[in-house]
């Protein structure tokens, strides 16, 4: 197949390349700055914001894997744009090339709105897509992780001090990215049970894990076995104002960030996950962990 995919040179794309070029997939892909050449792949410059750039990525394509969006801003301004008004002008773009089939990648913010603007930003995107008319998939993934992922690189990079900061109370499920990007070139076939629905695929692990097991698995993924510092969401709150205060724009946890890491349920639902039949995970996540901890130690960002 030809696939039309946004997010392309992203930590999830990436991975969601690799995968379909070695299944044998053209792909059509944005990109804001000049990638080098790679065989099989068209990139198309510009973003989410550019119609003419997306009606270039769509032409000819069978399915479009819409991965874009924005995870990290300091204003609520930035997730309108780039998820909400970039998945509207996505959905526009295929309605006119008359391409019907869409895979969008959300996330398990989107189940708690109120919690966050990001959360909100996803719900408001998950709206456009179901009102849309296309035939639609949404996949919402809990934590992702593995090989050129930053935003849990951070908890690598501590664990090395002895000590790894989490939330005080809660769970969460997580996935390999290399699971994720099998999921959704999965589902892009369509078909009875897939279209119309909303997955929440993880590593498989009933309730998820705690926040002392996360971080006692990713210290043991380093070689190390490190304290969990169980924070509150009102110590969170003030890390997250120090973060931005030191970093400004660079800032991994802001207040947005913050608010919904206090979150005590990011396991997915039961009744949520993908079929059985369609797709299954495949990386035990210990082992992913591990994986993960050599990757960033051979490209030396730990």
């Amino acid at each position: 197949m030809r696939l039309a995919v946004t997010g392309g040179t992203g930590f999830v794309g990436q991975a969601l390349l690799d995968l379909a070029l070695s299944e044998g997939h053209e792909i059509a892909a944005l990109a804001r700055r000049k990638q080098k050449s790679r065989d099989g792949v068209e990139w198309i410059a510009g973003d989410l914001a550019s119609p003419d750039a997306l009606r270039a990525m769509m032409h000819g394509a069978d399915a479009v894997i819409h991965v874009a969006g924005v995870v990290n801003a300091r204003e609520c301004d930035g997730f309108e744009q780039g998820n909400v008004l970039g998945t509207l002008n996505v959905i526009e773009v295929a309605k006119q090339a008359g391409l019907a089939r869409l895979v969008c990648v959300s996330s398990l913010s989107a189940r708690e709105p109120r919690l966050s603007d990001y959360g909100a930003s996803k719900e408001r995107a998950e709206k456009l897509v179901k009102a849309s008319g296309l035939d639609w998939t949404i996949v919402r993934p809990p934590a992702i992780y593995g090989p050129r992922d930053t935003e849990m690189l951070e908890l690598f990079k501590v664990s090395r001090l002895g000590f790894v900061p989490m939330p005080k109370e809660g769970r969460a499920s997580v996935i390999h990215v290399e699971d994720l990007a099998r999921l959704l070139l999965a589902l892009v076939p369509g078909g009875d049970g897939v279209i119309g629905h909303i997955f929440e695929p993880d590593d498989g692990r009933m309730n998820g894990w705690s926040h002392y097991e996360l971080a006692r698995a990713i210290g043991w993924a380093m070689g190390g076995r490190p304290r969990v510092i169980g924070l509150s969401p009102r110590t969170l709150q003030r890390a997250a104002r120090a973060d931005c205060f030191v970093r400004r724009s660079r800032a991994k946890l802001t207040p947005d960030r913050a608010a919904y890491f206090s979150h005590p349920d990011w396991v997915v639902s039961q009744g949520a996950r993908p079929p059985h039949e369609l797709w299954k995970p495949r990386i035990e996540t210990r082992e992913g962990l591990k994986e993960t901890a050599r990757w960033y130690r051979e490209q030396k960002w730990v």
